[in-house]
């Protein structure tokens, strides 16, 4: 493995482009990706964004605006521009690497025989007919269907890729298609330890995929000054991410009607498939008056309303699906913000939040347990005081995005130099 020094030779020496492939750009809630981008741009990598979606939110994050690489966006359904499917099965069928990504193609479409399957070959068709000369190699975020694109179109034009794997895709994926494009990829990172074991255990080259936390730049939050609580007000509670079954809001909805001889407020911030159905179980239960549903919010509102917070709950949970949080970039953003953290034991939220030192963890879909935490915290000031403190510490120290760059940069860096050799 590269030093740190090796990796940074690399930066700005080699000639030629990555393309990133993404499932949507740009997307408030995968900032991450996007500051990995704007991270590789600043360390002289060249890149192309490949987009499986068309933009589907008004609002973008100031880091969007930083990146300067152009994006391709792929027809999001074929029937959407059939002249251009066409030309791209052309120009595909005529590449000697076409036989071998028609043979992967009718694998996969053997055991998962849907309209998504064919969609994904349609791409990677249109992809390999409009990729720029200049790409060398192709990177994706996401083991499921960014991958499948990724997959194809190299089989077909002969390149090299690799991946990023983060929570979704690798959870809801089946084994054999985890298995068979680990086995196809050069190499690949992914953010949390609890993916790096199961990944690893599906490889037959397990050390061909890292650990690589993508952390967080804090370096602009200047957190306030934290005082203990007094009870002269409502106990400010709030909480960022999308309406969905993974987050756990019903969870914490149950939790806060445990707590109704408390004097607190909820504040939520957030889009998402699950927000009316929360809302209306806030209603039955007796304290929708003592929440505020604040939808989609620009960052600085966000960061406003975690500046004036006094806790912040994340109560994740597995979905059904098997569909998971990894490191929630939000609990790292609450923590730079000296606020006490209250979340639950999914996937890697125990490397970042240690229970009793930065934070408290619960167990999923414990309500009982989750408003226990969240009183604990509410009766305790100095010990919110404490964990704020530590927190705060820990996300410094230990979650910097600028390790976890170096080495993707090197990582990318060095698959370009050795395909241009």
């Amino acid at each position: 493995m590269p030093s740190s020094a090796d990796e940074r030779e690399w930066n700005g020496m080699i000639e030629g482009r990555v393309a990133i492939l993404v499932k949507g750009y740009p997307r408030l809630s995968e900032t991450f990706i996007a500051q990995e981008i704007a991270g590789l741009q600043d360390r002289g990598l060249q890149q192309l964004i490949v987009s499986l979606r068309q933009p589907q939110e008004a609002k973008v994050h100031p880091v969007h605006r930083r990146i300067t690489a152009p994006v391709l966006y792929l027809p999001e359904y074929l029937k959407d521009d059939p002249a251009r499917v066409k030309r791209g099965r052309e120009f595909a069928s005529r590449q000697p690497g076409y036989a071998e990504a028609e043979k992967l193609f009718q694998a996969d479409l053997a055991r998962d025989h849907t309209a998504n399957r064919y969609r994904r070959f349609g791409q990677a068709c249109v992809l390999a007919a409009e990729l720029p000369a200049d790409v060398g190699w192709l990177h994706t975020h996401y083991l499921h269907t960014p991958a499948s694109v990724a997959r194809y179109a190299a089989a077909i034009l002969g390149l090299g890729w690799s991946f990023s794997a983060h929570a979704k895709d690798i959870w809801t994926s089946e084994a054999w298609e985890l298995s068979e494009k680990l086995d196809s990829a050069s190499f690949g990172v992914t953010c949390t330890g609890t993916n790096l074991d199961y990944l690893r255990s599906l490889a037959k080259r397990p050390q061909q995929v890292e650990l690589v936390y993508h952390g967080l730049d804090v370096s602009g939050i200047t957190p306030p000054e934290r005082k203990a609580f007094d009870g002269s007000r409502p106990f400010r509670i709030v909480s960022v991410g999308r309406a969905v079954e993974k987050k756990g809001y019903a969870d914490l909805i149950r939790a806060l009607a445990r707590l109704k001889d408390r004097n607190w407020h909820f504040d939520h911030v957030g889009g998402g498939t699950l927000a009316n159905r929360l809302k209306e179980q806030a209603e039955k239960a007796g304290i929708a008056e003592r929440i505020t549903w604040h939808g989609s919010r620009a960052r600085d509102e966000v960061f406003e309303l975690l500046a004036r917070a006094d806790l912040f709950v994340l109560p994740s949970r597995i979905a059904k699906s098997g569909d998971r949080d990894g490191l929630p970039n939000v609990l790292m953003e609450a923590q730079a913000h000296r606020l006490p953290v209250v979340s639950t034991r999914v996937s890697a939220i125990p490397e970042l939040v240690e229970d009793g030192r930065t934070g408290l963890l619960v167990d999923e879909r414990d309500p009982k347990a989750l408003a226990a935490a969240i009183a604990r915290v509410i009766d305790e000031p100095e010990l919110a005081l404490r964990l704020g403190k530590a927190g705060e510490e820990r996300v410094r120290s230990k979650f910097s995005p600028e390790p976890g760059l170096d080495r993707v940069a090197a990582l990318l860096g060095g698959a370009l130099k050795a395909e241009a050799a």
